[in-house]
């Protein structure tokens, strides 16, 4: 944070600033002191939870005619998502995926939300959810 305040890069530090409210707020959620530290897993739930927070906001702000509004929120979404871990590509989900699909035996359309749900579960961090359902809806077809 301090390069941020140094460079005067204003967007990084607006959302350095938020994020480090919303992990004190989650140590207050989780009915320990702010003082406490967050688990490495429990850190990256409270970023995922503010990038899928802005990527809301983007598509809203899009819909309801307010480009100038979403260039702000995609600035910040460009910050977050550096301190995530790469996701898989669609290829290397589309393998796991395939895998899965031959373990279970025979799946239908019916159950495509409970293949996702099990896939998910496997991926857990390491897939966005989007290109997750996306592969499956390609493998179920």
């Amino acid at each position: 944070m301090v390069e941020a305040m140094r460079a005067k890069d204003a967007v990084k530090l607006q959302t350095l600033r938020g994020i480090l409210s919303a992990f004190t707020n989650e140590l207050v959620n989780l009915k320990r002191t702010p003082q406490d530290m967050l688990s490495d897993e429990e850190a990256l739930a409270v970023i995922r939870r503010a990038v899928k927070q802005r990527k809301d906001s983007i598509e809203q702000f899009v819909s309801g005619g307010r480009p100038e509004l979403a260039e702000d929120e995609k600035a910040e979404l460009a910050v977050l998502e550096t301190y995530l871990p790469a996701m898989m590509s669609e290829e290397d989900i589309m393998k796991i995926a395939l895998a899965k699909k031959e373990e279970m035996g025979e799946v239908d359309k019916s159950k495509a939300g409970q293949f996702v749900g099990m896939l998910m579960k496997d991926l857990k961090g390491k897939a966005d959810g989007d290109v997750v359902k996306k592969v499956v809806d390609s493998i179920l077809a």
